[in-house]
Parts: C-alpha cells; structure tokens; sequence
C-alpha cells in the first residue's frame, strides 16, 4: 500500500473559552492507499483507524505504531483505503467527533470513496472514540469495531441498527472490560445483534490479536450502510 500524510485545518473558534489553552488547529493523518487503485471510476471502502492515548502529539509515524496501519507499513495489502488521524496532545478522541467528521468528508471527496462502505474502529482511547463517533453519528457508518473502549454515561441506543463487532480483554486493567459489557448488555436489550469477543486472560493489549485476525476485515468488508 502507498503512505502518504495528510493534514487538515480544524476550526475550534466556537469551543475555545477565555481562560482555556489554545488546542491544536490542524489535524495530522496518515493515509494508506491500496496498490492497484488505478481505476479512477472505482469507489473505495475506507477504514478509519483511531489510535490509543500514547500516540497523541506531533510524530505521526506514532499513529501507525499499532493496529492497521503498522500492518500496512509492514506489507500488508487491505483492500480499502485507511485513514490514521493522529489525536492532538491535549484531547481525546471522544472529544473529537465533529473534527473526525469533516476528516471523512475531506478524505471522501478527494479519494472517491463509496459511502455506504465507511467503518471505524479504533483500540483503547480509540476505542472510546469509535463508540462516541458512531453514536453521534451512525448513519456515516456500515459498521464499527471498538476495542477495549466504553461510552462514559452515554446511552448507545442511536446505533442499534449499526452492525458492532466489539472487542476486549477480561484481565483488563487499564479500561474494564465491565465497560464495554454494559453498551452490548444495553444493545441486545434494544435487539441489536452484536458480535462481542472476551479475550479470556488477556490484559489492556486486546488489540494485537484483534488486527492480526483476517476475519475482522472480511466482516467489515461484508457490510454495508443501511438505507
């Protein structure tokens, strides 16, 4: 796959208050391209990958550390186009919906995306951030796959239709998998049929085994946006 870096502006004019630092105004990515997109009437699937906490800064080679695009950087072959944001320092990508929604219309429109085949997934922080994305907005999506992630007293009741392939570690103790527990509990009370894999013994680090799993990508890939 081809690498290339983008960077976008980020308009935070409304959300700055007097007496608040001045956050970041850019956001920075990584995008992966797949090698054989050279059919320019071609629609791509896109995946968008939210990285952990520490991998937030200024080095964007952090965002492609774990998950898809450290896989992409070492020859791994996707068939869709991947998009790795990396989260300024001092947020938090349950903070950043609206900026991660104008990331995907930018990258849409330039990369001749399909969208009725966008996903999300994300680990740990970003994991938090797949579920607070989706939620805000679950008609962008196809379908999403948080990993050892959790919605701090939202309800997920907004992405019931949403197909959800959720992942976690019962020896977790950095996010307790009791987090992620309670929106599938809430989800199949509202007759979602999510997929849920506990990882028995595993710790913080559900995500290795996560991304290494072909069938991950081939559920994402099946799946498309609803109406």
């Amino acid at each position: 796959m081809r690498r290339l870096r983008g960077i976008t502006p980020i308009d935070r004019a409304s959300e700055i208050h007097e007496g608040e630092p001045t956050p970041a105004d850019t956001l920075r990515y990584l995008i992966h391209l797949p090698d054989d997109d050279d059919d320019p009437a071609r629609r791509r699937p896109l995946v968008l990958f939210l990285h952990g906490a520490g991998e937030r800064g200024v080095d964007l080679d952090l965002a492609a550390l774990h998950g898809p695009p450290a896989l992409a950087d070492a020859g791994h072959e996707f068939p869709f186009v991947l998009v790795s944001p990396q989260c300024p320092e001092s947020s938090r990508w349950d903070s950043e919906p609206t900026v991660l929604a104008r990331l995907l219309d930018e990258v849409s429109a330039r990369y001749r995306i399909d969208p009725d085949r966008v996903y999300v997934t994300g680990l740990s922080m970003g994991g938090f951030g797949t579920w607070t994305l989706a939620t805000r907005y679950p008609e962008r999506f196809a379908a999403i796959a948080p990993i050892c992630g959790g919605l701090w007293g939202q309800s997920a009741a907004s992405i019931q239709d949403l197909p959800v392939w959720a992942f976690h570690g019962d020896a977790d103790e950095v996010v307790p998998i009791s987090m992620t527990e309670e929106i599938v509990t809430e989800l199949r009370s509202l007759g979602s049929d999510v997929r849920f894999t506990r990882y028995t013994g595993v710790g913080h680090d559900s995500w290795t085994e996560t991304y290494e799993n072909p069938e991950l990508y081939e559920w994402l890939m099946a799946q498309r946006r609803k109406g």
